[in-house]
């Protein structure tokens, strides 16, 4: 995140797991500004085709904005080429939407982070699109958000290479939740989306509500 007083900082928990037999993507469902929890129910996990899907953090328009485009992107390319998505390919695509994005003239800057997973048919891909443009490719684990440093110590403990997508699912779960329990930006619930053989599926979905009462 970029840091100055005078910008709204907004935060998040993100995970993204690649596994044996296909990808885990989690996500937190608050959505604040500032100190102000602005949506209870954000849908922080969007699949752009039929295959790939990606998390998002950073300032909500623009993320919005950028997975709007990817996908009617994915979707001209799809019919102008008469073949499926590669997963580099709309990493690749995406990551350049985001550089120019952060780059362009603006009062508020545009921040976006997503982690992208996907399936195409030479296999299963994790990529981690930094707010800066940068692309990396990931043989295992990443995260996103404020909450991130929670998630990776789950992470970093119990991952396992050659995980099955019902593990990853699991061990998505705990990153987030230990992010949810200690980040006051991450919180609200949990959505796990995975990307197998049959494509973008939401397995899971939970609502966490709090109350205090006195």
């Amino acid at each position: 995140m970029i840091e100055d007083k005078n910008i709204m900082k907004t935060g998040t928990t993100t995970v993204g797991i690649l596994c044996k037999d296909g990808i885990v993507l989690a996500a937190d469902k608050r959505a604040t500004s500032g100190y102000l929890i602005a949506n209870k129910k954000f849908d922080k996990i969007i699949s752009i085709a039929d295959s790939i899907a990606v998390t998002v953090a950073g300032t909500v328009s623009d993320v919005q904005l950028l997975a709007k485009y990817i996908k009617a992107e994915l979707k001209l390319k799809e019919i102008r080429t008469n073949r499926g998505n590669m997963v580099r390919e709309a990493a690749n695509l995406l990551a350049v939407m985001v550089y120019n994005n952060i780059r362009k003239l603006s009062l508020i800057p545009g921040i976006s982070h997503f982690v992208l997973g996907g399936k195409d048919d030479s296999g299963f891909y994790l990529y981690d699109l930094s707010p800066d443009g940068s692309i990396a490719e990931i043989d295992d684990y990443v995260s996103s958000g404020s909450g991130s440093v929670m998630a990776y110590g789950v992470l970093e403990t119990l991952y396992e290479k050659n995980m099955s997508v019902e593990e990853g699912i699991k061990l998505a779960a705990k990153a987030v939740n230990a992010a949810v329990q200690r980040d006051i930006a991450s919180g609200n619930g949990i959505d796990i989306v995975t990307i197998t053989k049959d494509g973008v599926k939401k397995v899971f979905s939970k609502e966490i509500n709090i109350r205090i009462e006195v």
